[in-house]
Order: structure tokens, then sequence, then C-alpha cells
């Protein structure tokens, strides 16, 4: 089948690239980089191309099942972390993003993978625009997460007096908490357009706007994670450490939100073929 044997080239192309990175860190050798960039970028094509194989076979947008939405949601991480690479060229940034999209890639291939159909009252516009408004959100806070991780690493070898040559070689504290601002500052106006949308998909399938289901309450408790952190930045100037630790929080909340609400409290939200 196809679209199972692109699914498989972006799983061997997502782990070569975390390989050629962990020997990155381990050599601090810059050709290794550039191998897992190559990798990644070939996975990612392979990525795209068996997404609109099952959008086609499926005739919907295809996050309705856990198989799809853990392979969507690889999808958006990795998308969003070539574009900050390419824009930014930070040395070691992409590590976080690489290696939990291809951790989300490997829980994929033992899940059930058959499509399912969209009951009617689901069939609408708002579906694909209430999931990739959400993911591309959750996407942006879990690179966010990953540069968190970095920053806290940095941290520890300035406070330790250790500055290794992998210090040297990972971006400087101002650029990680730059770039972890930047990416909560776009995630979270595009996790509201996602909470906005599926209140307007909501109010058309069940014909209520807001019915606090698990996943609806544990969204918005996430947008308010969020708020809080973007409002301490901005006026109580938390940056740096508090900012980092935050956004590695937040990312905990997001997927407490995106999984364990789906497998722990079923509602309306619950995946299909889970």
């Amino acid at each position: 089948m196809m679209e199972r044997f692109f699914f498989y080239l972006v799983v061997i192309f997502y782990l070569t690239s975390s390989v050629f990175l962990i020997y990155f860190f381990v050599k601090l050798n810059d050709i290794f980089l550039n191998y897992s960039k190559k990798a990644l970028i070939l996975g990612f094509v392979f990525h795209l191309i068996n997404f609109f194989i099952r959008f086609y076979k499926a005739k919907h947008f295809p996050v309705t099942t856990l198989y799809e939405a853990l392979t969507f949601f690889a999808l958006v991480i990795i998308f969003f972390q070539i574009l900050i690479d390419i824009k930014y060229k930070a040395k070691g940034i992409c590590a976080f993003s690489i290696f939990f999209s291809t951790f989300l890639m490997i829980i994929a291939i033992f899940l059930p993978c058959k499509i399912t159909n969209l009951p009617p009252s689901l069939q609408s516009i708002w579906l694909p625009l209430h999931v990739i408004f959400s993911f591309m959100g959750n996407g942006m806070f879990a690179i966010a997460c990953g540069i968190g991780i970095l920053y806290l690493i940095q941290l520890k070898f300035l406070k330790n007096k250790k500055l290794s040559v992998l210090f040297f070689r990972l971006p400087s504290l101002e650029t990680l908490d730059n770039l972890n601002y930047l990416c909560i500052s776009i995630g979270f106006p595009l996790l509201s357009f996602g909470i906005i949308t599926g209140s307007i998909w909501a109010s058309q399938a069940w014909g209520s706007y807001w019915s606090w289901d698990p996943k609806e309450t544990w969204s918005l408790i996430t947008w308010f994670v969020y708020a809080a952190l973007l409002h301490g930045r901005i006026n109580a100037r938390w940056r740096g450490k508090k900012s980092a630790i935050f956004s590695i929080i937040g990312f905990c909340v997001v997927l407490f939100t995106f999984l364990g609400v789906n497998l722990l409290l079923p509602g309306l939200h619950t995946y299909a073929n889970r």
C-alpha cells in the first residue's frame, strides 16, 4: 500500500536524522548536523506525500483517529522547525523537535491505521480549520519546550563554570530566550483561533458553543497557562529561566490535553480506533 510505504520512509528518515543529531552532540562535528537536516527535509517531504495520500483516501481531513493525530502533530512540528532553522540557523534548536516527532511516529506504528468514516454531524469546513489552528499552536509550544530545555542546559553550564565545547556550539542564552518568546507569541494566537473555530464547529455539530467536555475544559486550561506566561513575560518581565520552565510546564499541559484527556477522560473528542 502506497500510503504505508511512505509512512515507513518517514520513520526511517526521521530516525536517521535523530541518529546524525546525536552524533553531532557527541562528536561536535557540523557535518553530522548537516546530514541530520538533509534527512529531516527528505522525511518531511515523504511525510507530506503520506498525508495527502491519506487525505485523498479518507475524503476528509485525516485527524479523527489517534494514529492520524500523532502523525499530523509530528508533521506540523517538523514543518515549523524547518522554517525556524532556515531563518535563524541556530545550531541544536531542532533537537527536541526531531526526537519528539520521531517518537510520535514510532508510537503510530503500533496503532490501528484503518480509515474511519466521519459522522455527518462532523462533516464541516470547520474541522480542518479547527484542527490546523490547534495543531499549529501546539506545534509552536513543542518547539518552545525544546528551546526551554536547551536554555536550562546552557544555564547549568554557566552556573557550574564548565563551559564545554558543546556550550559554544549551542545558541546563546539570549538567542534561546528570544526564540522561546517568539514561539509562544506565535503559538498563543493560533491556539486561540483553534478554540474559537472549535466552538463554532461545536455549535453546528452539537448545538452548543461550549459543553465543558473534558477536552474543551483542558484546552481552556492550556490557554490560561500560556496567557499567564505571556502576561508575565510582558508585564512582570518573566524572562530567561522562568520563561524556560513555564514553557516546559505549559507543554506538559498540552500533552495531557492532546493525549491524556482522550485516553483517560472519554468525551466528545475521543479518538476513534485509539
